[in-house]
């Protein structure tokens, strides 16, 4: 990450999100703890690229996520998941292709929420720092609660 063309939030948070355990860890956090998925991959990105995450910057990144969470986020995922069991008096073929439509939804607003976290980003001003630093950071500015033992787990998996 720290070469002088390092990748895009976006294609690093899909290599991230690809390696072993990673999914597993973020969906905890997500589902377990509350906490913001793309905005601690963002948090893990900003770490490992030397971008300064001071505290300015970690209330942008939350404001940022808190609001494309609650516009679109969400509640599409609500709805993917409403639509993940089969319903009464709905065709299951229709269910599925419709869960699908809202699923590509779901992604497209994360797509949007990274890029405009990306967009926060300035430019690399310090050697890398280990993704826990950044995790920390964002989930003492996401939550009251900092589920330590969850992010040093999800930190150990992403890669460096």
């Amino acid at each position: 990450m720290s070469d002088s063309h390092p990748a895009s939030l976006w294609d690093w948070a899909l290599t991230a999100y690809r390696a072993e355990g990673v999914p597993e860890a973020c969906l905890s956090l997500q589902d377990a703890h509350g906490h913001n998925v793309p905005l601690l991959l963002w948090a893990a990105w900003m770490a490992g690229t030397g971008r300064t995450l001071d505290s300015d910057m970690v209330e942008a990144g939350c404001d940022t996520a808190r609001a494309w969470d609650a516009a679109a986020v969400t509640p599409l995922r609500a709805i993917r998941r409403t639509l993940k069991k089969p319903l009464p008096d709905i065709d299951d073929t229709a269910r599925e292709a419709l869960r699908t439509q809202v699923k590509a939804a779901e992604l497209a607003a994360e797509r949007h929420l990274l890029a405009g976290l990306e967009a926060l980003a300035g430019p690399q001003v310090d050697p890398p720092a280990p993704a826990i630093e950044g995790l920390v950071a964002v989930a003492r500015g996401w939550s009251r609660v900092v589920p330590r033992p969850a992010l040093i787990h999800l930190a150990e998996r992403l890669p460096a």
